[in-house]
């Protein structure tokens, strides 16, 4: 707007024929990932983004376990304590995880995981919250919560 302003004082109605037009702006097109009918329907998380579950998983207990750990300063958490931060590491919502495209190929983004490429199209909600959440709680169950105490 200043440098409008300032134009127009100084050229009248000819600093836009002297300047000429701004330059548009480049356009760019970022189509979103094309999902397979396993990706968008199946209630289970595809093989394929396993491995990104599982680090997002980890993740996310890393992150209750410090907050649980801060909380109770030096002293040790109890057995109760873990079941707790296993349990709420599981139920939340994990609305922030979706899919996106990197490089052609499918991986799962959100906290704890590879950074998406500057101009990336990210789907989310849908199965991806419920995928996570039954992972997680199966690999709890599967580990055994006192094993992993």
């Amino acid at each position: 707007l200043a440098v409008w302003l300032l134009l127009s004082l100084l050229g009248g109605t000819g600093a836009q024929d002297m300047c000429g037009d701004p330059p548009a702006a480049p356009s760019h097109s970022v189509p979103a990932p094309q999902l397979s009918p396993e990706e968008r329907l199946s209630p289970h998380m595809p093989e394929s983004l396993r491995c990104d579950a599982c680090h997002a998983i980890a993740f996310q207990i890393e992150e209750q376990l410090r907050k649980a750990e801060g909380k109770v300063g030096k002293k040790a958490l109890k057995e109760s304590d873990y079941m707790e931060v296993l349990e709420r590491s599981c139920s939340q919502d994990w609305e922030s995880y979706g899919v996106l495209e990197l490089d052609g190929e499918k991986r799962l983004s959100g906290p704890g995981l590879p950074r998406q490429q500057p101009l990336s199209v990210m789907v989310s909600g849908g199965p991806w919250p419920s995928r996570l959440s039954k992972l997680c709680h199966g690999y709890v169950g599967e580990q055994g919560e006192a094993q992993i105490y």
